[in-house]
């Protein structure tokens, strides 16, 4: 099962009523996966020189100061329930490697330049409320609801995966080679942290765009290197991407209107959209690449 949904604004009038918008999107896919939920906001870029870094621990009296001052100049710590939001002067890389290593009890959930993600166990409706998403303001979204089928109900297995600065990934299905592929990745450097499938396909994209390729192309080797099946929504700083396997048995469907771009496993959660009336509305093609950017408001599809 699983529920994902995306919504990226192309109306700069819309990012402060982000949080209100995706908000009803997510809940509306509760029934697809109770189990857990999370979501990552793209919104308030750092300036360069620094870096912005979200972890979770599950003690809330968790020292944030000392587990972010072992891995760098810290500007400013917000704690966000069992999460804690850092700005910090420094590399991308290099603060995540080294938090890894110095406070390995802490979950990395984000690092980038304007990605926050946040994912805890339980209802949807109870893990937004956690995280105040309905307040939220920013460019875009990208959520999932969970159906643990293969592994266990767990925070860090929850989606969105993030494995790279400024990517997240949720999916939908499962992969078959998923463990093939992370001893391979694993020997290119690529760090994961659980046995989820869905974190493998997240590195996989990080590997590609570590080697040179474009957010398009890296979906599009997948077909070939991905066994299995799925739908893919996947969050970049300036935008995101849909891509569904050659057989397309995960269900999506998006929305677009001159104002924004809207993905969802089911219409029902597109349905309060503003001016979804006179949206173009589609059932992704399988096999194929759509991406939207902050650089271009047309919707692209990679052959």
């Amino acid at each position: 099962m699983c529920g994902i949904a995306a919504f990226f604004t192309k109306s700069s009038a819309l990012e402060p009523h982000l949080g209100a918008i995706f908000a009803p999107m997510l809940d509306c896919l509760t029934g697809r996966g109770p189990d857990s939920a999370g979501f990552a906001i793209y919104r308030d870029p750092v300036p360069d020189g620094f870096v912005k870094v979200v972890a979770q621990h599950p003690d809330r009296t968790c020292d944030w100061e000392r587990v972010f001052e072992s891995a760098g100049v810290v500007d400013s710590i917000k704690r966000i329930g069992s999460h804690a939001v850092c700005v910090m002067q420094g590399d991308a890389d290099s603060i995540r490697q080294q938090i890894q290593t110095s406070a390995p009890e802490v979950a990395l959930m984000s690092v980038g330049g304007n990605i926050e993600i946040f994912k805890e166990v339980g209802l949807p409706c109870d893990v937004m409320r956690q995280f105040d998403l309905r307040s939220a303001r920013g460019s875009h979204a990208i959520g999932h609801t969970r159906m643990a089928t293969e592994s266990a109900v767990t925070t860090a297995g929850s989606h969105p995966f993030s494995t790279g600065s400024d990517l997240c990934l949720v999916h939908n299905g499962s992969l078959s080679n998923h463990n093939t592929l992370r001893r391979n990745l694993r020997r290119e450097g690529i760090v994961f942290s659980t046995d989820n499938d869905s974190e493998v396909a997240a590195g996989y994209l990080t590997w590609r765009l570590l080697c040179g390729d474009s957010l398009e192309s890296a979906l599009h080797a997948a077909l070939s290197d991905l066994d299995g099946f799925f739908t893919f929504a996947v969050g970049t700083g300036d935008g995101f991407a849909v891509l569904r396997d050659p057989i397309a048995c995960k269900p999506a469907v998006i929305a677009e209107t001159d104002d924004y771009v809207a993905m969802a496993s089911e219409y029902r959660s597109l349905a309060h959209l503003p001016g979804i009336d006179g949206a173009e509305i589609w059932e992704p093609e399988p096999a194929q690449v759509y991406s939207w950017s902050r650089k271009s408001e047309m919707h692209l599809a990679a052959v």
